[in-house]
């Protein structure tokens, strides 16, 4: 397969291309290498892609950038596009929302816009479990309301899943957009907990934990998801003959469009979190516990039926295990 990778440099799409191109798939890849975080790791991550000693061709340039994009689509051709660049982050779009309208909107737009110009097989994108909002009801189901978005993040996580819709609609292109809850791993960004945590635990500095650490996380282990991407790719979504616009199921469509899940479905409280993480770096942690911060979700937990039932496989690495393995590279990498 022919496989367009936006993020590649990330830390999903570095583990997706990693993958692809161990199954002899055409790769090219797609990142800015913009520093949100330090671009030294997104470096090293693609020269850990090129382990693989697999051809793959990566155009540093912004996907707000129409015209660099289509050109890019224009030479490559890809059957399939895998699209996980992004702005991330709950806390930086309240300090920098600006940031969220280039990359989340404007982006997004033009990867649209570029998979109607050279149609795909089908488009996979990154949504995010904060798009369940205020939703208290757990686990979270695609079917469930998710109108009151907490940060302009998970706004702009919603406002692709409609765009999505629209472009599904209006001329035919698969989309799947896929929830993610909290993915970590090795190589995983030093702006989320598992890096914030191990480096507190490590070098003996304060860790905060908001919400006094009773918030509750559904970890997804990176493997489960690029398993679940891997198997979702040839499985593009169709019309579905028997959606009743009387009474809308919100996780389908008669447009070959679709919602789905990731998650490890077993939410994890921080502080039992915290305590895996002190008996596999050996320390102690120094902690400061702090209100909730504006923004912050509760809970997170998944309800991954439907993608169960369609790619036959769920998530299967426990958070033990998991974590053993963060630290283990955590302390290749950064000791």
């Amino acid at each position: 397969m022919k496989i367009l990778i936006t993020g590649i440099a990330g830390f999903i799409g570095a583990h997706c291309a990693f993958r692809l191109l161990s199954k002899a798939h055409e790769i090219v890849g797609i990142d800015n290498f913009n520093d949100y975080y330090s671009p030294k790791l997104k470096h090293d991550r693609i020269d850990w892609i090129k382990k693989t000693e697999k051809d793959i061709k990566i155009h540093c340039l912004d996907i707000s950038n129409i015209d660099q994009l289509l050109s890019v689509f224009s030479e490559f051709k890809p059957d399939y596009v895998i699209h996980l660049a992004a702005q991330a982050g709950v806390r930086y779009s309240i300090e920098n929302p600006n940031a969220y309208l280039d990359s989340n909107l404007k982006g997004f737009l033009n990867i649209l816009e570029a998979c109607r110009a050279h149609p795909v097989k089908h488009l996979i994108y990154a949504s995010s479990s904060s798009v369940y909002g205020i939703n208290q009801k757990t686990p979270y189901c695609t079917d469930d309301n998710t109108d009151h978005p907490l940060s302009l993040y998970a706004a702009s996580k919603k406002a692709n899943e409609v765009m999505a819709h629209c472009y599904s609609h209006l001329y035919k292109i698969p989309t799947t957009g896929l929830r993610f809850f909290t993915v970590y791993g090795p190589w995983g960004r030093p702006d989320m907990s598992p890096y914030l945590f191990t480096h507190a635990i490590e070098t003996g500095k304060t860790l905060k934990l908001f919400n006094y650490g009773n918030h509750q996380r559904d970890f997804t282990y990176i493997d489960d998801i690029v398993e679940s991407i891997v198997r979702l790719l040839n499985i593009p979504p169709k019309e579905n003959k028997h959606w009743d616009a009387h009474t809308p199921r919100p996780s389908s469509s008669k447009a070959p469009w679709r919602i789905l899940n990731i998650g490890g479905s077993h939410p994890v409280e921080l502080l039992d979190y915290v305590a895996l993480i002190e008996g596999f770096m050996g320390k102690k942690a120094q902690l400061k516990l702090l209100p909730l911060q504006p923004g912050d979700v509760l809970a997170t937990s998944a309800d991954t039926h439907q993608l169960e039932e369609l790619i036959q496989f769920k998530p299967i690495v426990s958070i033990e295990q998991g974590l053993k393995a963060y630290t283990d590279w955590y302390k290749h990498y950064y000791i």
